[in-house]
């Protein structure tokens, strides 16, 4: 099982990737085949939203097959296919084509491994594991940051995508050859997603879990590089230098929240204090939105790790979920982190649009301020959440 959970986050490592590396591409794509700031928010709405609508069947899958299955299949499907679709590409119609399907790749990958944490290992642990899974895959964040404008610097993007669809074919294959399926929980009542959509307490969690993730997953995936592009005039290698530090900072936040459920004995209040910090740092951005590149950066840092509660939220509504449906159970948790991040990208892509001719950072006042305001909404919700460390 721990080899097949070390190719699962390997396979994490090339979903953080594939949300992430369009911020570096911008000026590439845009010369290439015509693809401005607004179509790749599209594409990157696209990804996330596909991810999400995924997480419904590969939810039944966990359950009724097993993870090796599904988590493989997908993979080699989308994630391979649609990286050499990506490769090329000769249009943005090919770019969002290719994110659908890389989309499909990545859905299961994050989930067959929380599967495997709630099956296999006490729940106690749960926010811990998952915050590992997360922090050493989202070793992937960096590697789309600078790492991948040197990459296609020196051999153009079309070559670095052709070599990340055979990875993600390997891996596929990694995947099948050593990840082992927990035994099945036999239960009489079959039960749906319906029966946990029925839950209360799991919808004060789930408007958070909607937009708790989307302000730092949406800066880093897209926002970052035509921000510093437009407003400070920056290169692809100085915008991958700025989003390696905000890639590295979400990093460090997810290892510091994974164990302080059990430090300070609450998962609600992590959860709050943590937002509310992020939410406050997302206003400090609306403010300062054209102050200078380092106070930009810093504010995008802090954003990028206070964002990372993820496996905490995640853990929070897995406290609810009955055994026999937790695939269903986490999955449903998941489209709603990642859901919240397609259906932002398409507001902010129609934001970016419609500020374009008012200067160039009133686009990105008036997207980060729609992330804060719904950070706010989120945190309000989330209040009347009961806590657990079940």
């Amino acid at each position: 099982m721990q080899a097949g959970l070390i190719i699962l986050c390997l396979a994490y490592v090339l979903s953080q990737f594939f949300r992430a590396f369009l911020a570096v591409l911008t000026a590439d794509l845009a010369r290439d085949i015509g693809a401005q700031p607004d179509d790749l928010a599209f594409a990157s709405g696209l990804w996330f939203l596909t991810f999400a609508a995924m997480q419904i069947p590969v939810g039944w899958a966990l359950d009724r097959i097993g993870p090796r299955r599904t988590a493989a299949a997908l993979l080699m499907v989308g994630g391979g296919g649609g990286a050499a679709l990506f490769a090329l590409a000769t249009a943005p119609l090919h770019i969002s084509a290719a994110m659908v399907l890389i989309g499909v790749g990545c859905s299961p990958v994050l989930m067959a491994s929380y599967f495997i944490f709630a099956r296999e290992y006490p729940p106690a642990r749960f926010a811990t594991l998952a915050a590992v899974m997360l922090g050493v895959g989202s070793v992937g964040n960096l590697v789309a940051s600078y790492p991948t404008a040197l990459a296609v610097e020196l051999m153009g993007w079309r070559a670095t995508l052709a070599g990340l669809a055979a990875v993600s074919a390997a891996v596929a294959v990694g995947i099948w050859l050593s990840v082992r399926d927990p035994e099945m929980v036999q239960h009489d009542t079959k039960g749906s997603l319906l029966d946990l959509l029925k839950q209360p307490l799991l919808w004060t969690i789930l408007p958070l879990m909607l937009v708790a993730y989307a302000p730092s997953a949406a800066l880093r995936g897209l926002w970052a590089g035509p921000y510093l592009r437009d407003v400070f005039g920056l290169e692809t290698s100085q915008i991958g230098q700025a989003t390696l530090i905000m890639g590295a900072a979400m990093i460090a936040g997810t290892f510091a929240y994974g164990p302080l459920d059990r430090v300070l004995g609450s998962r609600k209040w992590v959860v709050f204090g943590g937002n509310l910090g992020g939410a406050l740092a997302l206003g400090l951005l609306v403010l300062w939105i054209d102050l200078g590149v380092w106070s930009s950066v810093a504010l995008m840092a802090a954003i990028g790790f206070l964002g990372a509660s993820f496996p905490v939220i995640m853990a929070h509504g897995r406290a609810f979920i009955p055994a026999h449906l937790v695939g269903r159970g986490v999955t449903l948790l998941n489209l709603f982190g990642i859901g919240g991040v397609g259906l932002m990208q398409f507001v902010t892509g129609r934001l970016h649009e419609g500020y374009a001719a008012a200067g160039p950072a009133a686009p990105y006042t008036a997207i980060v301020t729609f992330f804060a305001v719904s950070m706010a909404v989120g945190l309000v919700i989330y209040l009347f959440s009961r806590d657990s460390l079940a």
